[in-house]
């Protein structure tokens, strides 16, 4: 993140910005029961109650700990239970051991995170320099990454429940969007020439979208819309997941491994599929965008419709000829660093570099991303088997 960036948010805007996303977080958990902060049914999904303690951990230790004069910490112990990967504030418990703790209870979180931000809201009363506004700004930023995970972890918790519980009604995400003109996926078409690619200009933006640069593009073509449902059943019914020519190696074998046989979340009752979604279990409607699924799935199906994915550079280039934001595109570029890319110093510089390694980039955005919390520069990654985030699929040629 730019240090200037400080220099374009008030204070009064900061104290704004800081209240209407803590607030959120906040609101995401409003349908939950006590018992639904707990558990944690596979390693990449964390439990609510970890995501709104780390959360406000970040504005403890990277803000309050080293900035505010004489500030006392809530408890001593939750710098071990809820700092995520940061090695170097100190050790913390096991990632697949987060649904383990019963203990702190779900009220003594929330004590937690009112004491810290009663604290913030004293600090941000106070002259701050812009590297501290900065660091807020970023912080926030990071609890908006966590409430689309949030979402997410909620969401594939709940589908674990063999009684499919509604988190709230009529809040079946995956199917919102456009639904005009499915059928007709149109392409449109970039030329062949050099194209500026990463962040340029003011506004917040991760490190990781610094290092603006020229790439040459080769023609291409990429389409409009998202794959559909409805193409992707064709897909399967064609025998897709059985089609080993159609897989890269490594796929196949996680297909196979993990008896992969459709999308997450789809499931065949009396010959027809339906859908589970955070208002419930409901009929798979062919017009929606497909959703959580892997790169695998998506390159598989993109090999068996002769096309292939988009690289991050087309993409970007692309990104204003059609309309994106329902689901994380997968795109075909690995996760690496653009050209002078450096870590900044410190456990901010754990961020994002560290993670540039067997991993693929998304781009665009969700409907489970928090407004504003998008760009067409945005860096997503992934690694290639994962699908709980809402991801779908744009084609290229």
């Amino acid at each position: 993140m730019q240090a200037t960036q400080a220099q374009r948010i008030s204070p009064q805007e900061l104290e704004s910005f800081y209240s209407f996303v803590r607030n959120y977080t906040e609101e995401i958990c409003e349908p939950l029961e006590t018992e639904d902060y707990i558990p944690q049914p596979v390693v990449d999904v964390s439990p609510p109650k970890w995501n709104i303690a780390h959360t406000t951990w970040f504005f403890e230790e990277m803000i309050l700990k080293k900035f505010a004069e004489n500030y006392q910490e809530f408890n001593p112990n939750f710098g071990y239970l809820f700092n995520s990967y940061y090695n170097s504030v100190g050790e913390r418990t096991l990632r697949q051991n987060r649904g383990d703790l019963s203990r702190p209870t779900v009220k003594e979180v929330y004590q937690y995170r009112n004491y810290v931000d009663k604290k913030m809201g004293e600090f941000l009363r106070q002259d701050l320099s812009n590297e501290v506004r900065d660091l807020i700004v970023l912080g926030l930023n990071h609890e908006q990454q966590h409430q689309e995970l949030l979402i997410t972890d909620i969401k594939y918790t709940f589908g674990c429940n063999p009684l499919f519980p509604v988190y709230k009604k009529d809040f079946a995400l995956v199917e919102k969007g456009e639904t005009e003109n499915y059928e007709k996926n149109e392409y449109v078409n970039v030329s062949a020439g050099r194209y500026e690619i990463g962040f340029n200009g003011d506004g917040f933006h991760f490190d990781n979208e610094q290092g603006r640069h020229t790439v040459y593009l080769q023609d291409f073509e990429i389409s409009k819309n998202l794959v559909t449902n409805g193409e992707f059943l064709e897909f399967i019914e064609d025998g897709g997941y059985e089609n080993f020519n159609l897989w890269h190696s490594e796929g196949l074998d996680w297909v196979k491994q993990n008896q992969i046989k459709s999308p997450l979340y789809w499931q065949k009752h009396d010959g027809e599929w339906f859908q589970f979604t955070l208002g419930g279990l409901r009929k798979l409607k062919p017009e929606n965008a497909v959703c959580h699924i892997s790169y695998y799935e998506a390159t598989a199906f993109a090999e068996w419709k002769s096309l292939r994915l988009p690289t991050e550079f087309e993409w970007e280039t692309a990104s204003d000829l059609f309309n994106w934001g329902l689901r994380w595109e997968w795109t075909n570029s690995a996760y690496l660093p653009y050209p002078n890319f450096k870590k900044p110093a410190g456990a901010v510089g754990e961020y994002n570099g560290k993670f540039m390694i067997n991993q693929m980039v998304l781009r665009g955005s969700s409907v489970a991303t928090p407004l504003k919390h998008s760009r067409k520069t945005y860096r997503n990654f992934f690694h290639p088997h994962l699908r709980w985030q809402f991801t779908g699929i744009r084609l290229a040629k």
